[in-house]
């Protein structure tokens, strides 16, 4: 098995095209985007790398060429409807169809009600929930026309449970993430199309050294307690979230759709 458990030779995207918004990663390491980009490319899929920064789209889409993948890069703000529309058009004009899409644009604003900006507020739900819509109200048109389509929306343990972090407005989002995968579910549950969420738990990505650091005294304590909080007694990784897609993706996963499944060693399952 190499690298995120792969297994050269299984290939369960192949011929696929795979559509991917936050594709790169925050910093340096793996992201959740940027591993399952990897991963689909892997599986045989024709890749999409979308991402706000170009270069980060492109270190991912060049990681996959390095493989012998096939994979493109593309900038994009996920949160402009036109943007978004334009590139959609753009990738049908390139590759005909989209086969899979995968929702990876998400951020961790901290603060309460009382400190928390309206704007902060509404950025929060731009990001981790808008971003969602937009990409689907684009792509499901193709979609609806193949007949066939399978997309993931990344959600978090956050949208059913209290993590212990202070931020209220990710709370919100992450759950109104969860309920629109399963409205859209059986919304399209007869065309063919399978919608599903994946809740990531305690991850160690570079995300968490941006966004959840400055909860904690210093770097190194936060992966501690991190670590010791989650019932394996260790964080997931990227990889770990990006096998979760993989399947959910595939053609494996055909009569599951409204699902919002947690990756996340068990902490959903512990009293809190």
């Amino acid at each position: 098995m190499g690298e995120g458990g792969y297994a050269p030779g299984v290939r369960r995207l192949e011929g696929k095209v795979a559509l991917l918004f936050g594709a790169g990663s925050s910093g340096p390491g793996w992201g959740n985007g940027k591993a399952a980009a990897v991963t689909f490319a892997r599986h045989g899929a024709r890749v999409v790398c979308v991402d706000l920064r170009r270069e980060a789209a492109e270190e991912t889409a060049e990681i996959i060429r390095r493989e012998d993948g096939a994979a493109t890069a593309a900038a994009c703000d996920a949160t402009d409807s036109a943007a978004v529309a334009a590139l959609v058009a753009e990738v049908m004009a390139a590759q005909g169809r989209i086969d899979v899409l995968h929702n990876n644009v998400g951020y961790a604003q901290m603060g309460g009600p009382i400190e928390l900006t309206e704007a902060e507020w509404h950025r929060a739900l731009d990001l981790n929930l808008t971003t969602c819509f937009l990409a689907c109200k684009h792509v499901l048109p193709h979609m609806l026309a193949q007949r066939a389509g399978s997309i993931v929306n990344i959600s978090s343990t956050a949208a059913i449970r209290y993590t212990g972090y202070p931020y209220a407005a990710y709370y919100a989002a992450k759950a109104a993430v969860n309920n629109f995968t399963l409205g859209l579910a059986l919304q399209y549950a007869r065309d063919g199309i399978r919608v599903n969420a994946i809740m990531p738990g305690l991850m160690n990505t570079p995300l968490i050294h941006q966004q959840i650091s400055g909860q904690y005294q210093d770097p190194d304590e936060m992966v501690r307690a991190r670590d010791a909080a989650c019932p394996m007694g260790r964080m997931g990784t990227a990889w770990d979230v990006a096998n979760a897609a993989l399947f959910l993706a595939s053609d494996e996963a055909a009569y599951i759709t409204g699902v919002a499944l947690p990756v996340d060693g068990g902490l959903t399952g512990r009293a809190a």
